[in-house]
């Protein structure tokens, strides 16, 4: 069925497309015909965070910014679902238009800015959660807060996500929003790290109810500054890292419609290199901080390679759009054979 759907949302422009296509899946859910879009996805329970994750196949921030399509998205089979990047304030991100699909690269670009309706919104609708998964809120920053205040915001939205989220994620790595990546490095990262984490502890005390903290970051660091983030996560005991966000290099995409266009890359011209960042990363952490791996799963193989490579669960993004539910009970099936092969 997905097969004769994308060949219409295609047709369509990529954000229009994006947006029918999560009301279709909310509206399946709602309606009780999710199964319709469906494959029965094995239990393969995996601990991460703290949390027991009934498969490790997650569905990555980004599509679902505003919690709009979440609970029919938990229905497809996800072990966990992640929401956002939310904003303290509803901003519109970038002009229109600012989402492009390159399907010879079976890739995809974008530019849209932490478009959201703010976490206000998005509360209204996990508030009414039927979803019993595991949920991740994704958090950030409003475009027009300066680097050096935006610890005030990501403050402000993890207090506010706090009582609903089952985990809450600190994007700190899109590409889209001026300044944004700053906060990957030096002491704009340390006085990031040091306001979220004395946030969560006083939340922690309050609510008698310790939620995890992760970091999302980018593919495009160095070696040595990629080993200072990580070492800066463990400083701070973080709880995980997600690993990693789309990529401003178009070299490999290069020639091709669209290929130019400015924004973050994501899809299969990123999975060699996310995979080679988590298994940089792990040598850093020493398994002392779980990975959740993110960027180029297309099928059970490409996600296996990240477990392999140090990830404990991963998340999908690109790859759902292109390959639809299916690809969900593809990859749970990998990672279970792979945790199968090793136990024997």
């Amino acid at each position: 069925m997905y097969h004769q759907l994308r060949k219409l949302l295609f047709s369509l422009d990529a954000e229009l497309a994006h947006h029918l296509a999560l009301d279709v899946i909310g509206a399946a859910e709602r309606l009780r015909l999710i199964s319709l879009f469906t494959r029965p996805v094995a239990d393969n329970p995996v601990e991460l965070m703290g949390l027991t994750l009934p498969n490790p196949v997650g569905l990555a921030a980004g599509l679902d910014k505003n919690g709009q399509a979440f609970n029919g998205l938990g229905a497809l089979g996800f072990g966990f679902v992640e929401v956002g990047t939310v904003t303290p304030r509803a901003q519109p991100g970038n002009p229109l238009p600012r989402m492009f699909r390159l399907p010879q690269a079976e890739a995809i670009i974008n530019r849209m800015g932490f478009n959201n309706e703010g976490v206000d919104s998005l509360l209204k609708r996990v508030e009414r959660r039927r979803y019993s998964g595991v949920l991740g809120i994704n958090v950030g920053k409003n475009f027009d807060t300066p680097v050096a205040q935006a610890a005030a915001d990501y403050c402000l939205c993890m207090e506010k996500v706090y009582p609903y989220a089952d985990y809450i994620t600190a994007n700190v790595s899109s590409p889209n929003t001026e300044g944004l990546r700053e906060l990957q490095f030096g002491d704009s990262l340390e006085r990031l790290l040091t306001a979220l984490k004395e946030k969560q502890q006083q939340l922690a005390q309050s609510t008698d109810r310790y939620v995890p903290l992760a970091v999302k970051l980018a593919p495009d660091m160095d070696d040595e500054a990629l080993c200072q983030l990580a070492e800066a996560l463990l400083a701070h005991e973080i709880d995980g890292i997600i690993a990693t966000n789309t990529t401003v290099d178009k070299s490999s995409v290069a020639g091709l419609a669209h290929g130019a266009e400015a924004g973050g890359l994501s899809g299969r011209p990123l999975t060699e290199r996310s995979t080679l960042v988590i298994g940089k990363l792990a040598k850093v952490l020493e398994g002392k901080m779980p990975i959740i791996g993110v960027g180029g799963i297309f099928d059970g193989p490409s996600a296996a390679d990240k477990i392999r490579a140090g990830a404990t669960a991963v998340q999908l993004y690109s790859g759902f759009i292109y390959q639809g539910p299916k690809l969900i009970e593809e990859v749970a099936r990998a990672i279970a054979a792979l945790h199968q092969s090793e136990i024997t």
